[in-house]
Parts: C-alpha cells; structure tokens; sequence
C-alpha cells in the first residue's frame, strides 16, 4: 500500500491554524482567558525609538496620555537619526539642560546631538502630560544597548520645544 504524503502547504496551514485557534483562546482551558491582555492591563504607553526602527507606540486614541507633538518629534528624529528633524523641533532660541550642562539654540542644540543622541536609542517608558509639554520617563541607550532612565521635561511654545531639562531619574 502506498503511503499518501500530505503537501506542505495544506500541512503548514493546518499548523498555522491550530496555533491561531490556540492563541485566540479557543479551547476551555483556564491559559486561554489569562494569556489575553485587554486595553486596561497596560500600565502606561511605551513608545520605543531605537535608530533605524520607527516609533511604536501602544495604539490609542487621541487623549491625555499622548505626547505632545513637539516632544514626539524630538523621539522620532531620535529614531530615524534624523538631526535635521531634531534640531527643527526646537524653537530657534530653545535651551537645553543635559544633567547641569547648558546648550542654548540651534547650533548648540545640534552639537550636543550629533555627538551626544544621534545614533542612540530612545524608550519612552512614561508620559506625563503638563499645561505648556510634557515630562517623559525614557530610557537612552547612547550607543543603542545598555543606557539609562532619565526624566526629559519638554516646555513647549509654537508648537516647538522651548526648554529641555535631562536629568537622570
């Protein structure tokens, strides 16, 4: 008798739709329900920026935990190496504070980050909302592994990054 050989393409979909049955909590058992994060389970958003990958930020709506534009321009400019980007998201007479180090405007600004962020990764690990920007718990990774967390407080006027205080957290 001749043994019949199941084609690889109907065997690689019958696999990928046990899986899929087995992930989705198909069958009764108690990991189905438990394996499923709802919306509620997420503690806080994390947006991660590391050079060459874009932003990923946990889907949402519009609301009081997004990040102000002018700061989420600053991470995406991280994320694409941009220092164009980065030094456009900062009013022309912008300071910037790195840990008790002064930078005031746009060529100070683009100094300190082409020798100090470009290249590096950036995580945004919490978002706190002001009324002129917002304070972001990151973690940076200057050499794209290993890092540290820090506070990075964004004061906002036009739509740009007026002021930016890193202090390590």
């Amino acid at each position: 008798m001749r043994k019949r050989l199941i084609p690889p393409v109907v065997l690689t979909a019958a696999l990928l739709l046990g899986t899929t049955a087995c992930s989705d909590g198909g069958g009764d058992g108690a990991n189905g329900a438990a394996a499923r994060a709802t919306p509620s389970d997420t503690v806080s958003k994390v947006q991660e920026s590391p050079a060459g990958s874009p932003s990923a930020p946990a889907p949402a709506a519009a609301d009081a935990d997004a990040v102000d534009p002018a700061a989420q321009a600053y991470v995406d400019a991280v994320a694409a190496e941009d220092l164009d980007a980065l030094v456009a998201a900062f009013h022309p007479d912008a300071e910037l504070t790195d840990v008790g180090r002064q930078f005031s405007g746009h060529d100070e600004i683009r100094r300190w980050a082409d020798n100090e962020v470009i290249g590096g990764r950036l995580t945004v690990l919490k978002n706190t909302p002001k009324s002129n920007g917002t304070t972001l718990l990151v973690r940076f990774a200057p050499g794209g592994s290993g890092g540290f967390e820090a506070n990075y407080e964004f004061d906002v006027r036009d739509g740009r990054i007026a002021k930016l205080n890193l202090q390590y957290a």
